[in-house]
């Protein structure tokens, strides 16, 4: 049986569990978030078309009438306009039944892409990317070292709304930090209340050894959120969008996970997230976080 050219790590968002995966690049372009150690020791590598190319033979010998192709890496979005436009030409060519492609993408990869380009690639079927923005707050996005603003997000999400591509977000819960929960909140909130997201994907900030804010936390330059103020952070963002969306909170990295549509389903997700606060004790929802080995 022929291999697919999977290296490094392979990741994609549990929304994309029937998607067939094609790796067109490995590693991240970026790889300076303070929290983040998903690539760690991954150099970036962008896929030969060659080895693409030979992939996609493979995939049409198994998965023919595959209907959905993810682009895997940390942000396949960062690849220029032509590539991406040869690159979707080449899927179509090779699956023939492919409707839509996704990604993932960095705020940064959509700036070198104009409205027009976008659209183009919206009608080869780039339909939807997913985003780490992780919060809307500046002084958070700083501390982390996104590499970019909250007027950013605004501006480059609004041009994925232009040329009709959704974007699904992610928000990293407890990234402000002990005692900055509330405020983080609230000023995401202002962001995201002003786009249209598909869906909200919640994480709660779990700190690995490999990563720059582990050793940040070991010399008290950061202290973590507890259990209960993350819970109480989720609850004031959630209370406060006012825009219609699906709010995805089942991942590993939540004690207390949840899943919804809001407004329909906002009064449950409080009330479960209230018993989180009030029947669990901080402990046991600590306990349940440092056995936690990846994400």
């Amino acid at each position: 049986m022929e291999l697919l050219h999977f290296t490094g790590q392979v990741w994609r968002p549990p929304y994309e569990a029937s998607s067939q995966l094609l790796q067109v690049t490995a590693g991240c372009t970026y790889n300076k978030c303070k929290f983040c150690s998903l690539y760690d020791g991954t150099t970036f590598r962008l896929s030969p078309l060659s080895e693409i190319e030979a992939d996609l033979k493979v995939i049409r010998e198994y998965q023919p009438k595959a209907r959905r192709v993810f682009l895997t890496g940390a942000n396949p979005f960062a690849l220029s306009y032509g590539k991406l436009l040869e690159l979707g030409l080449m899927i179509r060519k090779y699956l023939r039944y492919c409707e839509t492609v996704g990604c993932f993408s960095r705020i940064s990869d959509i700036k070198s892409k104009t409205v027009e380009e976008l659209r183009n690639l919206r009608h080869l079927g780039f339909d939807s990317i997913s985003i780490g923005t992780e919060t809307g707050d500046d002084e958070t996005l700083a501390k982390m070292n996104k590499g970019y603003t909250a007027t950013d997000i605004l501006e480059q999400c609004h041009k994925l709304d232009e040329a009709n591509i959704r974007y699904n977000l992610v928000y990293l819960t407890g990234l402000a930090g002990k005692g900055k929960g509330q405020d983080n909140a609230d000023n995401t909130a202002r962001i995201y209340n002003r786009l249209h997201p598909f869906t909200i994907n919640f994480v709660s900030l779990t700190v690995f050894p490999n990563s720059e804010l582990y050793w940040e936390m070991q010399k008290g330059e950061f202290t973590e959120a507890t259990e209960h103020e993350r819970l109480l952070e989720l609850k004031t963002l959630i209370s406060k969008l006012d825009i219609p969306t699906t709010l995805l909170g089942n991942t590993v990295s939540n004690a207390v996970p949840f899943i919804g549509m809001i407004p329909n389903d906002r009064a449950q997700i409080l009330k479960d997230l209230d018993v989180g606060i009030n029947q669990i004790g901080e402990t046991e929802l600590k306990q349940y976080r440092n056995n936690i080995k990846s994400l």
